[in-house]
């Protein structure tokens, strides 16, 4: 039996999106592992952006990591995954009027965006026997393996019921409130500001989430939806200044070729097909046929610009239906070896807390590590979640992490 894992830690220092707790985070873990839960050193890969003598948390790198991390696993074995950063989500630019999916995503250094499906795949491929454990301390967390099984949270309850309350008092998927996001992504990005539009996530420094009589806190948010400052890194990597809502999975593609993420180039293809079968108008009307037209012309200039060498990675990609190009798989149920521990529901956002004359840090990540100290035994998933979500409150933070796993994770150990 091994112990076997992988923590990643993004602060994105020097950038609009910069984060102070994310190494911190990964530190405190890494020490917990050791002297808590007994891993060797030499079995934890650490990819930090901080210090270049690591392994950048690239969205190559990571993918990398995650693969050799699954690909090594046995029968009996526990692994570990920890990422503390930014998380996002990517509103549907294919131009379909009906379509609502989205896609939670992780949010590299690089901005190569790992997705849900992405993770999916990844969990999927742990043998049979194994575990993997995955703690995400980042916004949208909540629905980052597609079709997990909700054991603790109100990302999926709600939305399968039908329901639609709006987010900020239900925790629930609210269209309105998505389609507003988008809008508004939209027109910022354009450098046209349209103010409170219900968004209360936007700003990487936002002093208001949690204030302590005792203690005076700077809150930074690991960035919800495609907002304004994960648009302004694309454009300081690219050097354009045209990107918006709808250009954002066509210039990962362009930017990343056969390193972007599997889920993107899937997206292209279908963008492909649509221009080949003559539907390079757009599609519905609305917001969604507004981003859908801004890909579709994104990809015909860029078709016209290069040879057929540069659609490949699109082209040699499997796609079973449109739906899983912007969706995910219609899958049911997570395997019996993979748990999720969010730092959030899939519409909320995660803090990065920066206490006056204290070490920064995530919310969520600080929150087990608290737990941790004050149990003198084994945790459960099922206790340590409960228990976050109480201290979390408690301090006044607005976020619930959430528990995704079969049955018979629910009260196993958490970790090992």
């Amino acid at each position: 039996m091994a112990k076997k894992a992988l923590l990643v830690g993004c602060n994105y220092k020097g950038t609009k999106a910069e984060l102070k707790g994310c190494i911190n985070d990964v530190k405190r873990m890494h020490r917990c592992l050791i002297e808590r839960y007994g891993f060797d050193d030499d079995d934890i890969t650490v990819l930090i952006d901080t210090d270049a003598s690591y392994t950048q948390p690239t969205g190559v790198n990571i993918r990398k990591a995650l693969a050799q991390l699954v690909g090594s696993a046995r029968p009996g074995d526990f692994l570990f995954f920890h990422y503390s950063g930014h998380g996002t989500r990517l509103p549907a630019e294919t131009g379909d009027e009906d379509d609502t999916g989205f896609d939670e995503c992780i949010v590299p250094t690089d901005m190569n965006l790992i997705t849900d499906d992405d993770f999916r795949e990844f969990v999927d491929k742990v043998p049979h026997g194994c575990r993997i454990t995955i703690v995400s301390d980042s916004c949208h967390s909540g629905g980052l393996i597609d079709k997990a099984k909700e054991q603790i949270g109100e990302s999926t309850k709600q939305h399968e019921s039908g329901g639609h309350s709006e987010s900020s008092s239900s925790g629930g998927f609210s269209l309105s409130g998505f389609v507003q996001q988008s809008v508004q992504g939209a027109l910022e990005s354009r450098g046209i500001h349209i103010p409170d539009l219900g968004d209360h996530h936007r700003g990487h420094h936002h002093h208001q989430r949690h204030h302590d009589e005792e203690e005076s806190h700077e809150v930074g948010l690991k960035a919800g939806e495609v907002c304004t400052s994960r648009i302004e890194i694309l454009k300081q990597k690219t050097g354009k200044e045209d990107i918006v809502v709808g250009k954002i999975r066509p210039t990962l593609f362009d930017m990343f070729g056969e390193d972007s993420s599997p889920q993107v180039k899937k997206f292209m293809k279908v963008l492909l097909n649509k221009l080949q079968q003559g539907g390079g108008g757009g599609g519905g009307g609305g917001i969604m046929g507004f981003v859908g037209s801004l890909a579709q012309e994104f990809l015909k200039q860029k078709l016209d610009e290069n040879d057929e060498e540069y659609v490949k990675p699109a082209l040699n990609t499997q796609v079973g239906s449109a739906h899983d190009a912007y969706a995910g798989q219609n899958k049911k149920g997570l395997p019996d070896n993979g748990i999720l521990i969010s730092g959030c529901q899939t519409d909320q956002t995660s803090a990065d807390a920066n206490p006056s004359g204290g070490d920064a840090y995530g919310a969520l990540s600080n929150a087990i590590q608290m737990i941790l100290m004050s149990s003198n035994g084994s945790v459960s998933n099922h206790e340590l979640v409960s228990k976050a979500r109480e201290m979390l409150k408690k301090q006044g933070f607005n976020q619930r992490p959430g528990l995704y796993c079969s049955d018979d994770h629910v009260e196993a150990a958490f970790v090992c």
